[in-house]
């Protein structure tokens, strides 16, 4: 799986059991009518339960610049989380935290949980989108972060 690249996300959520986030890689379109992501997460997670019980979510894309954000939320630095929710990065208009400078944030709501293996399969409702245009996109592969630029290997009408 780690030759697989992969956007990383900031899986973010607040609510009854605690606001939390998380750095993952697994998250994917399932359809666009209605507009729905699956997110998986490991189980033995400390803060599984806590997206499950909440069930009120933010899928923040993050943009190349913003490795060290990741690493923070993949529990590489020890920052403590409640710290991580204090920085000046969040849009605090919302229930649940939006990072303001991510490449795309989709808020929505967990419909089903499915498990499968080690890891719980969330498919979220998503009931709001906001991108924002420009700059790279932060990946992970072959166990590195990566940029990956907006520019096209074949500009758009060459193909034809």
């Amino acid at each position: 799986m780690a030759h697989l690249p992969a956007a990383v996300n900031i899986l973010t959520t607040n609510g009854p059991s605690g606001r939390c986030g998380l750095t993952v890689s697994a998250v994917c379109s399932v359809t666009d009518a209605p507009p729905t992501l699956l997110v998986c997460v490991n189980r033995s997670s400390a803060m599984h339960d806590v997206f499950r019980t909440n069930g009120h979510v933010c899928v923040n894309v993050l943009g190349g610049d913003q490795q060290e954000l990741a690493l923070h939320f993949a529990g590489a630095t020890k920052v403590p989380m409640a710290e991580r929710f204090t920085w000046d990065v969040w849009d605090r208009t919302q229930d649940v935290p939006v990072l303001k400078d991510a490449l795309v944030t989709a808020v929505g709501t967990v419909s089903h949980t499915v498990p499968m293996g080690s890891h719980s399969v969330l498919f979220v409702d998503v009931e709001q989108i906001r991108t924002r245009s420009g700059g790279q996109s932060l990946v992970y592969f072959n166990r590195a972060f990566h940029r990956l630029d907006a520019t096209p290997l074949i500009p758009e009408g060459a193909g034809s």
